[in-house]
């Protein structure tokens, strides 16, 4: 017979007389219902070290995303800082080319063909410094330097202001042989330039780089910049030595003794647009485009001969403005003075001002101006 092979119980006839007996002498207990069995020794320990490793693995991912968030930001500040310093050196850089273009006209002013090619000149380096400011405004500056930005933008706004207010300038300067008005009021635009300077070099600069030294971002320094090539420009004697023109002395113009004789000064009695005057008490309407030009008329109530009359129209709230200088005036007799605005007025009502400069020995000037509201369409 093989192993495998079974072998058939024969059928039982009979019930068994005796019960089989169990092999274990004692009932089986149950296993009691619940949790299980008991757990060997040390089993919660173990739970609780598990649990320890798996929380500090937690923890271990958690700072390691947020060290990768916080490298990121830190690799963006960076790079933001490093774009914005490169974009601001280049704009300087730009707008200094632009201040030795113009220093460079003043000083052939002289020797050019006529003063409409020198104001052409000084018109191109007034349209390079608006794209200048424009490129500035544009700027998006991170939060460390937007203050920086803002002064960045204040100083390039005294640029164009200070080459627009030559612009108008030049002419009288340059067509008159003693036009002492409008060399010290060039000679004023140029400490404008200069206010550029300190503030750019002063406050842009330090606090450029105080946001990169805080951030700590590395970076290769801004442009210097220097608008005014010299300090000694800001002198009317140097503006009129470069133009070429002769400054009276005390002793050249009648009224210009410390001393007047009895009563020196003008009174302006009206003020026109396009031969319309006009009137001080109500609205009046002036086509803004082309920058319309003013007619001063005045008076010299003095009692003596005055030189190089200077008259202004200013635009209040707005860089617009005008001036212009008579070569001479006679005492008692009228005279007028056409002041052309050196750029469009923005269209809406504004406050104009128009005045007759004082003359050394004046005391009364209360006459010398006047003020009216006007609407620019």
């Amino acid at each position: 017979m093989s192993f495998f092979d079974e072998v058939d119980e024969p059928p039982r006839t009979e019930p068994r007389s005796t019960p089989r007996t169990s092999s274990r002498s004692a009932p089986r207990r149950r296993r009691p219902t619940g949790t299980g069995g008991r757990r060997p020794p040390g089993g919660q320990q173990s739970i609780q070290v598990r649990r320890a490793v798996a929380f500090g693995a937690l923890l271990v991912v958690i700072l390691l995303i947020a060290l990768g968030v916080h490298g990121c930001e830190q690799s963006a500040t960076d790079s933001a800082l490093q774009d914005y310093t490169n974009q601001v050196s280049s704009v300087i850089a730009r707008s200094t080319n632009t201040g030795h273009d113009l220093f460079n006209v003043l000083s052939s002013a002289s020797g050019s063909s006529s003063t409409a090619t020198v104001n052409e000149n000084i018109n191109q380096a007034l349209a390079q410094a608006r794209n200048e400011l424009s490129t500035a405004k544009s700027l998006s500056p991170p939060s460390q330097v937007s203050g920086a930005n803002s002064k960045l933008v204040y100083a390039l706004q005294l640029r164009v202001d200070g080459i627009a207010n030559i612009s108008n300038e030049i002419q009288p300067a340059l067509g008159t042989t003693n036009a002492s008005s409008a060399v010290t009021a060039i000679a004023a635009e140029i400490a404008r330039f200069y206010a550029s300077d300190v503030i750019y070099k002063d406050y842009v600069v330090p606090e450029v780089y105080a946001a990169l030294h805080a951030n700590g971002t590395r970076f290769n320094g801004l442009n210097p910049g220097q608008f005014v090539p010299n300090v000694d420009w800001l002198l009317p004697q140097t503006v009129a030595a470069a133009l070429h023109v002769t400054l009276p002395t005390s002793a050249s113009t009648s009224s210009a003794n410390k001393t007047c004789p009895s009563t020196c000064g003008h009174e302006l009695s009206s003020v026109s647009v396009a031969g319309i005057t006009l009137q001080t008490g109500s609205t009046n309407a002036i086509t803004a485009n082309p920058a319309p030009t003013f007619t001063l008329n005045f008076t010299n109530s003095g009692a003596v001969n005055e030189r190089d009359v200077g008259c202004e129209v200013t635009v209040n709230g707005t860089s617009v403005r005008g001036k212009a200088v008579v070569p001479q005036t006679t005492a008692g007799q009228t005279a007028t003075c056409q002041v052309k605005l050196n750029a469009a007025p923005p269209t809406g009502t504004y406050s104009v001002v128009a005045r007759i400069d004082k003359v050394p020995g004046e005391k009364i000037l209360s006459n010398n101006s006047q003020t009216y509201t006007v609407t620019f369409q």
